[in-house]
């Protein structure tokens, strides 16, 4: 038999004709599925622009926020964030923000149609956190970034204007620093009332340190500041440090240095990542390696409940891995048990004291809380608060006047003696 012949036979064969065809069939829809697949995976590579931002990103907060306000506001998958705002009066309320949800969202932006998709991964999480690992990820037509610069810098701006007159406080949550609650109305520096020019020379000081980085460059001098501020508690010291960062427009980063599980390196590194324009707040200095009720031999019951050392502090403050064009404030009520080498020139620029009320404090103090008396009741006042030959703190002081808030300035001034009822009562209770 012939080969044509045998092709001819083949080919009249039913089953075989009918297997060719299934075959064919089969064979040309694999052809075009991959030619389909090859050919949206050249258009998304050509054609198409993504831009993924992980939750660990500083701008994922603000583009979240930016696609719920001026992007997809028509969504109807959403997901809710529930907020408290302090209003200028000191009211609370509750406030719901609705923001995408997981899944695949779809808005035009300067012309463009913008698809958003905001996806969570159960089975990983973010360590720092503690919660599911989540992206968002745009996908717009064409190759141009520019389109994402700008939504970027809007969603900057628009995060910018949430805190604008108001100060952001940070604390360290892992290797990062978060907001620590909600933006605070700035405290005007003179609602802190400390001693006559106290208050001054911190904020000049301050203030010139911020515009002298160029004659610290010139000079080959490390650009940062170290502050100290010491004395008893409840004299102002963390509200002086909060309003300043009000008065300069600088955020305060809360770091304890006693918390547990901080490394020297982990401490390095929160100092090298701190915001921008911000405070580092080490607070109650002298309690961070020894326990301030603890004798000699007491001492080493406290040993090893942080991994940070003394010379680790010492080389993050003022080491060859330190950071520049940084405020450090340390505060503390015992200067006496602060190592001469924390102190030092270089790590410590300015120590200020802030002690109990002098007179200037009490008649300054006396004139905010009462303003349309005059100035003749707060001298009255001081001299009465004085003549009880005990020491009054500011915060006692402020306690007073809140209880008598109500009252007429002359019976405050007839009232001094009660400012110190709590602290008598409280030493009863232990006695």
């Amino acid at each position: 038999m012939t080969l044509p012949d045998l092709v001819a036979g083949l080919s009249s064969n039913p089953y075989f004709g009918a297997g060719f065809g299934l075959f064919g069939v089969g064979a040309a829809a694999a052809i075009l599925r991959k030619g389909l697949q090859g050919g949206v995976i050249l258009f998304r590579r050509h054609c198409m622009i993504t831009l993924e931002v992980p939750c660990r990103d500083k701008s994922y907060q603000w583009l979240l926020k930016w696609i719920t306000i001026r992007g997809a506001r028509k969504t109807q998958h959403l997901s809710v964030e529930t907020n408290f705002v302090q209003n200028d009066n000191g009211t609370i309320k509750t406030s719901y923000d609705f923001i995408p949800s997981i899944g695949k969202h779809l808005f035009q932006y300067k012309g463009n149609w913008i698809q958003v998709e905001r996806t969570r991964e159960q089975q990983t999480l973010d360590l720092h956190m503690g919660v599911p690992w989540e992206t968002v990820t745009l996908t717009a037509f064409g190759n141009n970034k520019g389109i994402y610069f700008d939504i970027l810098e809007e969603a900057r701006q628009l995060a910018l204007e949430a805190t604008e007159g108001k100060t952001v406080l940070y604390t360290a949550m892992g290797a990062e620093w978060r907001p620590f609650g909600h933006p605070r109305r700035r405290r005007p520096t003179g609602s802190v009332v400390l001693d006559r020019g106290t208050s001054q020379r911190i904020i000049a000081d301050c203030q010139d340190f911020i515009k002298s980085s160029l004659w610290y460059t010139q000079r080959g001098i490390p650009y940062r500041r170290g502050y100290l501020l010491y004395g008893p508690p409840g004299c102002g010291k963390s509200s002086f440090i909060t309003a300043l960062a009000g008065e300069l427009e600088y955020s305060v980063c809360l770091l304890n240095l006693s918390e547990r599980g901080l490394t020297d390196d982990r401490l390095n590194h929160l100092l090298n990542v701190a915001p921008e324009q911000s405070i580092i707040l080490l607070e109650d200095i002298d309690a961070a390696f020894v326990s301030r009720e603890a004798t000699p031999q007491q001492k080493s019951a406290f040993d090893g409940l942080n991994r940070i050392t003394f010379s680790g502090l010492l080389n993050c403050l003022d080491g060859v891995g330190s950071t520049e064009a940084r405020i450090v404030f340390m505060t503390t009520n015992y200067i006496d048990r602060l190592d001469p080498a924390l102190v030092r020139p270089g790590r410590i620029d300015l120590k200020e004291y802030i002690g109990y009320c002098t007179q200037y404090q009490l008649e300054e103090m006396f004139k905010n809380f009462f303003a349309s008396s005059d100035t003749t009741k707060a001298e009255e006042f001081g001299k009465r608060v004085n003549s009880f030959g005990r020491s009054a703190s500011p915060a006692q002081i402020q306690g007073f006047f809140m209880k008598h808030k109500l009252s007429s300035p002359q019976t405050v001034i007839d009232s001094c003696e009660d400012i110190w009822e709590n602290v008598l009562d409280h030493n009863k209770k232990i006695n």
